[in-house]
């Protein structure tokens, strides 16, 4: 055990240290434009504050807050998810992927399954070049992918911008537009149906829940969590 935690606490730090390119005072801010807006922050980079673990009151021990960054650090940490629930909205945020790591944001996410994953749709989340999953980072798990790889490599930093209104929703990774999708059309079932979640009861059915981030046994690490609520009867911009 002491030779694993010594092993893991080498591997977080270089992991760090190669993944830090800003600033710690410029991270998990947002501008007056920003909360002008409708912006908020769903991670300050100093406390786990409006989360906690699936299914549980609080957070694992699993889950760290290193160089302003909500890091998946330890084994048995578990999919972590906000407190609160959202419809319909717009979520940024950045994350580093180790060397072959594999994770994933989920929303709409509901309390009635395994795990996040088999609850809300997934934003996958992973090294596309050492990564042994078929779907790659930024794709809508077995829904929606893109024929663009705009990844910077396991290490450094990807932006993502995921957008979820009620006439369409859309994915951005570094400023790349991967795929438009209306949840709950008839193209939308149609590749729920074909999916591995099609015999599910449920499975993205709900239009309201959880944002999860999950645990995939990698390292991995999230920071400029920002979200902006979509209201009622306001559609996509873009």
């Amino acid at each position: 055990m002491k030779r694993y935690s010594s092993i893991l606490t080498l591997a977080v730090i270089a992991f760090s240290v190669a993944g830090s390119t800003q600033a710690d005072e410029s991270l998990n801010q947002l501008s007056e434009a920003e909360k002008k807006s409708g912006w908020q922050l769903l991670f300050d980079g100093k406390s786990t504050d409006g989360w906690r673990n699936y299914k549980k009151d609080d957070v694992s021990d699993g889950w760290k807050i290193i160089d302003g960054a909500l890091t998946r650090a330890d084994k048995g940490a578990g999919d972590i998810m906000t407190k609160e629930q959202y419809g319909s909205f717009e979520l940024a945020f950045e994350y580093n992927i180790s060397k072959g790591g594999n994770s994933g944001v989920m929303f709409h996410v509901q309390e009635d399954a395994k795990s996040a994953a088999w609850s809300g749709p997934e934003i996958q989340i992973q090294d596309n070049v050492d990564g042994h999953d078929k779907q790659l980072s930024g794709w809508l798990y077995q829904l929606y992918n893109s024929n663009e790889d705009a990844t910077k490599p396991a290490g450094e930093w990807n932006h993502v911008q995921f957008r979820l209104a009620p006439d369409q929703g859309a994915l951005y990774m570094n400023g790349v537009r991967y795929y438009r999708f209306e949840k709950g059309s008839k193209d939308w079932d149609n590749r729920v149906a074909k999916s591995k979640f099609g015999d599910t009861p449920g499975w993205a059915k709900a239009d309201k829940g959880h944002i999860a981030f999950q645990d995939h046994g990698n390292l991995v690490a999230y920071r400029n969590i920002k979200i902006r609520e979509i209201k009622p009867g306001q559609m996509a911009s873009d």
